[in-house]
């Protein structure tokens, strides 16, 4: 009788840290996006360094600090003592959206700094959340008096002022006019963990359609089909790179999934076009 361990793969890990949202380990599944770029990867080992930082600030808090005092004595630790602080000069370095890889930089981009810094937070008993901010990720902590609104990037209270400015850009952009204004809390929700996952996989998506580096799109685009089961747009993007590769029945079984199932399919002459090369080329 065999009794060897296979070990699962970097995806089918992903896929048992996020199969429920009741228990979904926000930390654990942002280290292990690592394991696609470096298969040899110890989440544990990453998880245990973030313990250790954790532990390191909880000294710092005394036992009867309240909130406030508690969000003063993080950020000076986060920012200024270990120095965390935007990667400018290489925004769209892939290495950002890695843990692993930001814990030693201690330079990434809003949410991977957001998602360390949270874990923080929570450790200390803050009441902290992650906010998916459009264009820039944001997290909140409830405070007696309220709440507060950070930039992950510098620890920065943010007004409402500033916020709606920021958030000018993006109303421009999709054409909200001054008479059809979205009220600014709509912006400021909760982030689900899940939510969160899937933006960092996005920017990565982003990166590597720029660069058009087909292998490491599809190992994301695999990761967003584990994680978001029903986004049928996700099949399509891997289909379309599955294409780029060669690799025909594979291109062929995604875009028919997307076909099938994505309702508004405003691309399906597009799409049609390129299924119906593929089975040529298959043929």
């Amino acid at each position: 009788m065999d009794f060897s361990f296979k070990p699962p793969t970097p995806l089918e890990y992903f896929a048992t840290l996020v199969h429920s949202d009741a228990e979904f380990p926000l930390l654990e599944a942002a280290v292990s996006l690592g394991q696609d770029e470096y298969p040899a990867l110890d989440v544990q080992r990453v998880l245990d360094d973030v313990d250790q930082l954790l532990a390191r600030v909880q000294r710092r808090v005394a036992a009867d600090a309240g909130p406030l005092q508690k969000l003063r004595v993080l950020n000076q630790f986060f920012y200024r003592d270990l120095n965390f602080a935007a990667n400018l000069n290489h925004f769209d370095d892939p290495g950002n959206s890695y843990v692993s890889v930001v814990l030693g930089t201690r330079r990434a981009i809003p949410i991977t700094l957001a998602v360390i810094w949270l874990e923080l937070a929570q450790g200390l008993g803050l009441a902290a959340s992650g906010v998916g901010f459009p264009g820039h990720f944001m997290v909140k902590v409830k405070l007696p008096k309220g709440q507060a609104v950070l930039d992950p990037l510098n620890g920065q209270s943010l007004s409402q002022e500033e916020l709606a400015q920021r958030l000018e850009p993006f109303r421009l952009g999709v054409g909200l006019l001054d008479d059809f204004s979205i009220p600014l809390g709509l912006y400021l929700q909760d982030s689900p963990a899940r939510e969160i996952i899937a933006r960092m996989l996005r920017n990565l998506k982003r990166i590597y359609l720029t660069q058009e580096d087909w292998p490491r799109l599809i190992a994301v685009q695999d990761r967003l089909i584990v994680l978001m089961p029903k986004v049928w747009a996700e099949y399509r993007d891997r289909g379309l790179a599955y294409a780029m590769t060669g690799q025909a029945m594979a291109a062929l079984r995604d875009l028919e999934v997307y076909l099938a199932n994505d309702e508004s399919n405003e691309d399906m002459p597009t799409i049609n076009s390129q299924v119906a090369a593929l089975k040529l080329m298959k043929g």
